[in-house]
């Protein structure tokens, strides 16, 4: 079932979208390279405007595959096994590395949501010196929600 949104509905749907991406921290990343398809596991903060920020390697395979930019497709839900309670978000957009210039808010925000990114872990130090902050700007979200009926959807269309 698919609700349809009205104007005064859009401001209501983007705060639940801040909310359950607040709540969750674990977001499947899917994209496309010359290999074909691909997905991976990703921690990610999610900001105001619902853009989505993740560290990771330009070595990694979906790094190589964006470090230029990139169409993307993505999913954050609960871990739920009753099907009456299933919710999460799907959604495309692009995702491409931060510019450096443009780091500073973004990696504040990474910081609050993981405060252990910022400590002194050898191996993590290690791993954070080879990592890129990304981010995911959505051009396309649903909101799934059984617990309001079973295929209740909402979606919304976000300005690229």
């Amino acid at each position: 079932m698919n609700h349809e949104i009205g104007h005064s509905d859009c401001a209501e749907l983007k705060d639940a979208l801040r909310r359950f991406l607040a709540r969750h921290q674990a977001l499947s990343l899917a994209y496309a390279d010359e290999a074909g398809v691909g997905a991976c596991g990703l921690w990610f903060a999610a900001d105001a405007d619902l853009t989505c920020y993740f560290l990771s390697s330009p070595d990694t395979r979906h790094g190589r595959a964006l470090c230029n930019g990139g169409p993307v497709a993505f999913t954050v839900h609960k871990d739920e096994q009753d099907w009456r309670a299933i919710c999460g978000v799907q959604g495309r957009g692009w995702c491409a590395p931060v510019p450096p210039a443009d780091a500073a808010n973004p990696w504040q925000l990474y910081l609050r949501r993981f405060p252990f990114v910022a400590q002194q872990f050898p191996d993590l130090e290690a791993a954070l010196k080879k990592a890129w902050l990304w981010r995911i700007a959505p051009t396309w979200l649903r909101l799934i929600d059984n617990a309001r009926g079973f295929g209740y959807k909402q979606e919304i269309i976000l300005a690229p």
